[in-house]
């Protein structure tokens, strides 16, 4: 007859060690997804990619800034090639 605490010992050896491998597949899950929205909010201007929270710094960073800072380039070229003086 086999030992029953041999049996027990391996089944619980075995648990523990899928345990912290689900473990660590969620933390990598959490980190991954934390990493990937803090990206996302600085790409659309929801939160500064530097320190900066204002200021020409900030808004080069943010989507909402380089579509300002394009536009402007834009008016100002039309205005350019219009020879329209401000």
């Amino acid at each position: 007859m086999t030992d029953l605490s041999s049996i027990t010992s391996s089944v619980s050896s075995t648990l523990s060690r899928q345990t912290a491998t689900v473990g660590k597949a969620a933390n990598a899950a959490q980190t991954s997804f934390a990493h990937t929205l803090s990206q996302i909010e600085v790409a659309i201007g929801v939160k500064p990619k530097t320190g900066f929270t204002a200021g020409p710094t900030y808004e080069a960073t943010t989507l909402s800034g380089q579509t300002k800072a394009a536009f402007n380039q834009a008016i100002n070229a039309t205005k350019a090639a219009l020879h329209i003086k401000p």
